[in-house]
């Protein structure tokens, strides 16, 4: 892209809250059940059915503008949002326009080399639609979506780049996976992404005219948008033409966006407060206590790791990239000294044997700590403690019972460890005339000798040490 000219990105973010039922009804939220079996009179806009709201999603819209370090209203109000397609059968969509329940806020992004904080402008309740089903004999409609709550975060324009928006969503999906309140499936469409996008020529103070891609699914999409949709706006000014204001569809297949409709403006939809639903209410008091329901979140618990257990930006960044991991190591730390070591088995060894996205281990804490104490106090070495390690993973057990069942302590005694170095120097005479002439590698060979002999119970840096000074006083 040419350096002369600047993106400009906004992002509507629509997240499905893991509610039980929606939002003004008690049909049920299940993904994936038959087309059309969880729908009513409500949810369906029928004549003479009247909404109410699920106090459990207005308590999760609250968790999510904490977690965003927005402002809570305490009042809050619903209004209908007019507009005619064939998922949505009232006619009108139930949301907040007028008086959304979170306004401000930021989320606080690593760029290069530095932090930055892109605002939150607000965040409203609203209802979402059904689901076009597209096929070879046509389009059909399945209602069951229809009236799962939906919150939807609308940010600043405050990015300038296809990488800024992918780590603004990573950090965001993030923090709502700590909240609780939405399992954020992209590929069953429980977050989806609006990005609003313009460019403009560096040192330009007015934005410029913005274009919509919508229901961009995956992270990695939206940058391909981005990367192509403000090389196309670009493109077109150099050629003298004009920006239109449209919604544009992402093709992932070909990589390329493309025209839908023109985008609408507010008072496009008519919106008008929503006749049915009473105010919403939210007390200072009730606010306290969703604050304190709250888990502590990434990057308290990234500082503290730095803080309290020597950790680098590396290894906090991973340990605390999903809330149950962060738990489980949290959990191992308070049994154990050896933090670091703790870590580096967890970052080095037991993730590695995850199959799953989502962190499971059934490794009792008090045993990792344990494992960690061993490998630690150099009570064992690396190889057995990683072979112990894999074996806990498979069925759990105290790894101090079967270091002493089993006889794994690592040999740390220089008088013992000596005596086979000489005896594996004497049995192998050809590696130590090869040192002798230079190659200095051949030590490695007396080292693996005392290792295996001892079945991996050889302190493996001293063994090395002993080895280099006893074919050194052969020179």
């Amino acid at each position: 892209m040419r350096n002369d000219y600047e993106i400009v990105i906004g992002l509507e973010i629509h997240v499905e809250l893991k509610t039980e039922s929606k939002i003004f009804c008690s049909c049920s939220t299940e993904f994936g059940a038959a087309p059309n079996t969880l729908c009513c009179p409500v949810c369906m806009g029928l004549p003479g059915a009247l909404p109410t709201l699920n106090e459990k999603a207005a308590e999760y819209a609250v968790k999510a503008g904490l977690a965003l370090n927005c402002d809570i209203s305490e009042r809050s109000a619903f209004d209908r949002k007019n507009y005619f397609y064939p998922d949505l059968p009232k006619a009108y969509q139930i949301t907040q326009f007028f008086e959304p329940i979170c306004r401000g806020g930021y989320v606080e992004i690593d760029t290069d080399n530095e932090k930055k904080r892109i605002g939150i402008t607000e965040i409203h309740l609203e209802e979402d639609a059904g689901k076009l089903c597209h096929s070879e004999k046509g389009t059909a409609i399945d209602f069951n979506r229809c009236g799962v709550p939906l919150i939807e975060i609308v940010t600043e324009p405050h990015m300038r780049s296809a990488d800024e928006a992918k780590a603004f969503l990573q950090k965001l999906r993030l923090l709502l996976l700590y909240t609780g309140i939405s399992d954020c499936k992209m590929n069953e469409g429980s977050l989806r992404c609006d990005v609003n996008l313009s460019v403009r020529r560096h040192g330009q103070t007015e934005y410029g005219t913005r274009t919509e891609m919508k229901n961009i699914n995956s992270f990695a999409f939206v940058k391909k948008a981005i990367e192509y949709e403000a090389q196309r706006q670009i493109d077109a000014l150099e050629r003298g033409e004009r920006i239109v204001q449209e919604t544009r569809r992402f093709d992932s297949q070909s990589g390329k966006t493309y025209s839908m409709r023109s985008k609408e403006d507010s008072c496009d939809y008519r919106y008008f407060p929503e006749p049915d639903l009473p105010a919403l209410i939210v007390t200072k008091g009730k606010i306290e206590k969703l604050r304190r329901e709250l888990p502590r979140l990434p990057d308290t618990r990234k500082a503290d790791y730095k803080k309290y257990y020597s950790l680098g930006e590396y290894e906090s960044d991973v340990l605390t990239s999903g809330i149950a991991l962060a738990d489980y190591f949290e959990e191992c730390a308070k049994e154990t000294e050896h933090r670091r070591t703790l870590a580096n088995l967890i970052l080095g060894e037991l993730l590695s044997l995850q199959t799953s996205e989502d962190f499971k281990c059934n490794i009792a804490p008090k045993n990792l700590a344990k494992l960690s104490d061993l490998l630690g106090s150099a009570r064992i070495n690396s190889s057995t403690a990683k072979r112990l390690l894999r074996e806990m993973y498979a069925s759990d057990f105290d790894p101090e019972e079967a270091v002493i069942e089993r006889s794994l302590l690592q040999i740390n005694d220089k008088e013992t460890l000596t005596k086979l170095v000489r005896q594996a120097i004497k049995e192998n005479p050809k590696a130590a005339e090869d040192y002798r002439r230079g190659k200095l590698s051949a030590a490695k060979t007396i080292v693996g000798r005392v290792i295996k002999q001892t079945e991996g119970r050889a302190n493996p840096t001293l063994t090395n040490e002993i080895t280099e000074m006893e074919l050194r006083s052969k020179l």
